[in-house]
């Protein structure tokens, strides 16, 4: 091979960004997921102090991620790292309306424990709800990671930058994408392969609001494509399957798609 093609790749690498391996800031949020919920661990603490030692460690751990990232350097490291924990109360109280919504509204699932161990929604959400409290505290690269390594395990896009309520409800989830200026409401279940996405993706927009909002109490259905930062989905709505939508719909709707499907009956002719 030419040596032109190695000093390109060499030159290439002098001015990358530095950053941990992704599957060691995987590794790390896995571990604070595991320290909130224990159902997902197979170490277990008898004293509060204990586990006071163990997120202390897990404090510093992000720290060290933090102070890898070159792109962290102009920031006070050490004040994200303990803001970031000192939200991990309000970050947990969320998760927790989530799995009540889990259970509360899918007939199939039986225990905490069972969503906490098996659903793929609530993993989704778990990296999500991480990511977005570190993007609010204008950590870079970091929370994109995340929710791409959720992304990658789940099938389910979240950005995060997303605004998403609590009691959130992803049910199946395969498929469903959830772009950055989305704001989600409280109490909204979503089904698989819905998309609240952007209704054009000119670069020129990056800083305008291009995703759907979706007001309380909304139900999306499995196929549903809602597009545009205007787009807004009245509180208490009921979106179909399959539905396309590019424009508001008022509180209290129900849109649906009604494809038209023809069956012809007879014997086949050989």
């Amino acid at each position: 091979m030419e040596k032109a093609f190695f000093q390109q790749i060499l030159d290439k690498q002098q001015g990358m960004e530095k950053v941990p391996p992704n599957e060691d800031i995987a590794d790390w949020a896995t571990h604070v997921i595991c320290l909130m919920f224990p159902e997902q661990s197979r170490c277990l603490f008898t004293t509060v102090n204990e586990m006071d030692l163990e997120f202390s460690k897990a404090a510093l751990r992000l720290g060290n991620i933090l102070q890898s990232t070159n792109a962290c350097q102009k920031s006070n490291i050490v004040s994200q790292a303990k803001a970031f924990f000192n939200h991990l109360p309000e970050i947990y109280r969320l998760l927790k309306t989530d799995l009540q919504a889990i259970l509360n509204g899918d007939p199939a699932a039986n225990s905490e424990f069972e969503i906490i161990r098996a659903y793929p929604g609530f993993h989704a959400l778990t990296f999500y709800r991480i990511a977005h409290d570190l993007l609010k505290l204008e950590v870079p690269y970091i929370p994109r990671i995340l929710t791409e390594y959720a992304h990658s395990h789940t099938g389910i896009d979240i950005h995060p930058g997303a605004e998403i309520g609590e009691f959130f409800f992803i049910d199946h989830g395969t498929g469903i994408v959830i772009g950055e200026t989305c704001k989600i409401g409280r109490h909204v279940k979503i089904y698989q392969g819905a998309t609240l996405g952007a209704l054009s993706i000119e670069k020129g927009m990056a800083r305008i609001k291009r995703h759907p909002t979706v007001e309380d109490h909304v139900v999306i259905y499995s196929g549903a494509t809602i597009l545009g930062g205007e787009t807004v989905i009245g509180h208490h709505s009921i979106i179909g399957g399959n539905v396309w939508l590019t424009r508001s719909v008022p509180p209290g709707s129900t849109v649906y798609h009604t494809p038209e499907i023809t069956v012809m009956e007879g014997t086949m002719q050989i």
